[in-house]
């Protein structure tokens, strides 16, 4: 994202097959990011729905979608030019 995007250099984007499952990532995230890191989110969207939880830590932002959710919306498509990074 870094040149194309005005507000972050880098999104994470992952799913989870439920909503509890997104939710339970999102708090993952969370959780392992302040203990290891000491760095808290800017701001969180969408932890009590939990189809599309969003993690704004600034610099780099944290999208998980409910599976069906992440293909609808297609961020991805959204950014063409964004250089990807597969991990498993």
């Amino acid at each position: 994202m870094e040149g194309l995007c005005s507000y972050t250099d880098r999104f994470l984007i992952c799913h989870g097959r439920s909503t509890k499952q997104v939710q339970a990532i999102a708090q993952n995230v969370k959780e392992t990011l302040k203990k290891e890191y000491g760095v808290a989110p800017l701001g969180v969207e969408g932890m009590s729905d939990g189809r599309w939880v969003i993690l704004d830590y600034g610099e780099a932002v944290v999208h998980i979608f409910y599976e069906p959710l992440r293909e609808y919306y297609d961020l991805e498509g959204i950014w063409p030019d964004a250089k990807k990074i597969e991990v498993q």
